[in-house]
């Protein structure tokens, strides 16, 4: 849907970084008038709703530059040139927790910050989960906790606001919604 459209009329890229480019379009407004949009370039991203065969979720705490803080996530990263988003799912399991599964399932594509990002956040859900031999693979500047919690633990971490971001927040909503029932560890998929 294109309603309300804003017709590029120039572009200029003004940064190329190893995560994200920054550009300034200058648009055409559905009135006639026109403005400018400052706008990020991003890959795209992955997460993973992970539940242990305990039926507990994987999160990782992290510290995060932008928000000056430490935060509770499930686990995500960026999609690097060339890989299908699942291809990254998986690695990014591994690397962040240390957990293998057997199969991923695409839950739900969304923007993130559609107001001056174009990332797109793939989350899938992990399925028969298994700790792999080698543990978690960390970038060298990458440094996070690893934490198994329940869903009343990690909604209690959103109303104390550990858990801050919208990926984490709809993932805890989600495997609320969908454990096969109050007993189980499982996923409704």
């Amino acid at each position: 849907m294109k309603k309300f459209e804003e017709k590029t009329i120039t572009s200029e890229r003004i940064y190329e970084g190893k995560v994200i480019n920054l550009k300034v379009d200058e648009v055409s407004l559905p009135n006639g008038h026109t403005s400018k949009r400052e706008l990020v370039e991003h890959p795209g991203a992955v997460a993973l709703i992970a539940l242990t065969p305990e039926g507990k979720l994987i999160l990782v705490e992290q510290y995060r530059k932008a928000l000056e803080r430490s935060i509770i996530e499930i686990p995500a990263g960026k999609i690097e040139k060339g890989e299908e988003p699942s291809y990254t799912a998986m690695r990014e399991l591994e690397e962040e927790t240390g957990y293998t599964a057997e199969r991923l399932e695409l839950i739900q594509s969304f923007s993130t910050s559609p107001g001056f990002a174009d990332e797109i956040i793939h989350v899938y859900g992990a399925i028969g989960l298994k700790k792999s031999e080698s543990g978690a693979i960390l970038d060298e500047d990458e440094f996070v906790d690893l934490l198994e919690v329940t869903i009343e633990e990690a909604e209690q971490m959103m109303k104390d606001n550990r858990i801050f971001d919208a990926k984490t927040a709809f993932a805890v909503l989600w495997a609320k919604q969908h454990l096969v029932n109050e007993n189980s560890q499982a996923l409704r998929l």
